[in-house]
């Protein structure tokens, strides 16, 4: 008969507790605080974070984080146009809240801020200041800034709550960093059409173009995705209906948006799954250097 006294598994992480459980992928013995329920026994805490950073993250259909499904960029893009809006207002007064002129108030009166960050092509504030400004004067920023400047409240509420309704929905399929480089290349290339198409006096801004371009992605990513695109339609031919009847509308923006976004679209929903990020990565950094080839042309001509 053996004297050897029978010894009593204690946790690894508790040696002071007696434990007959052991974790299923390194068997050391766990205690209940210790244990962490798995598809099959359970696993120590150290097992389990092994696990999960050796796990694949979940993505989309196009590549992109799940994360996106909380509308994060959307609600930032949101947030920098209001927060614009109030500088705006701050700067212009009540002129810049209510509208100004145009169409029911739609396109505001301009300010300091419009002035400085709205799309401008080669042309003086006015007769009383002679200096010439623009984005061929080398204020090329106005590319980037005139998409989050708006011409007034009624201009904001409008292209906001397209943004909320078409933003969340894309974000969601395609991912925060995809539906952002969407986003603001539809935006670059509404502005690139202005600055292109439209005469070099001018003045542009507004979410717009990044919102037409959200439009025509929306409705190739549905075809991809093999739903039914019939809603769409009417909605897109309603809005360039809108552009093209309404005064003061900015028709090259919005077609130039609407055109960039749906390139965007496609680069994003149809690259190959063996090399997506490459193709997606490559086919959006051709995009924007074709836009700043555009741009370089036409500040050319203008000088």
């Amino acid at each position: 008969m053996s004297d050897t006294p029978v010894t009593v598994p204690v946790c690894y992480r508790h040696p002071s507790r007696e434990t007959y459980v052991r974790c299923a992928r390194c068997d050391r013995p766990i205690c209940p605080d210790c244990m962490r329920a798995a598809s099959v026994g359970h696993q120590c805490p150290e097992c389990v974070a092994e696990g999960r950073r050796t796990q694949r993250p979940a993505r989309t259909a196009f590549g992109g984080g799940v994360a996106g499904r909380e509308g994060y960029v959307t609600k930032v893009l949101m947030g920098i146009n209001v927060l614009v809006m109030l500088v705006s207002a701050a700067a212009g007064g009540a002129n810049a809240l209510a509208g100004g002129t145009g169409f029911g108030g739609l396109m505001g009166g301009s300010n300091t801020l419009t002035r400085w960050g709205s799309v401008l092509g080669y042309a003086a504030y006015s007769r009383l200041d002679p200096t010439v400004h623009g984005i061929a004067a080398g204020e090329v920023y106005r590319l980037f800034t005139a998409m989050f400047i708006q011409y007034g409240i009624l201009h904001l509420l409008m292209n906001m709550w397209a943004l909320w309704i078409l933003g969340r929905s894309l974000e969601a399929v395609l991912g925060p960093l995809r539906f952002a480089a969407l986003y603001l290349i539809a935006g670059l290339g509404g502005n690139v059409a202005v600055y292109v198409f439209s005469a070099p006096n001018q003045e542009t801004a507004g979410a717009s173009g990044a919102i037409f371009g959200l439009f025509a992605a929306l409705f190739v990513i549905m075809r991809k995705l093999g739903r039914d695109t019939s809603a769409v339609i009417p909605i897109l031919v309603i809005n360039l209906v809108f552009t093209f009847a309404v005064p003061g509308i900015s028709i090259a923006g919005h077609l130039g948006g609407m055109a960039t976004g749906g390139i965007v679209a496609v680069i994003l929903a149809y690259a190959p799954r063996g090399a997506r990020n490459a193709v997606q990565v490559a086919g959006c950094a051709a995009l924007v250097i074709l836009l700043a080839a555009a741009t370089i042309i036409r500040t050319t001509a203008l000088l």
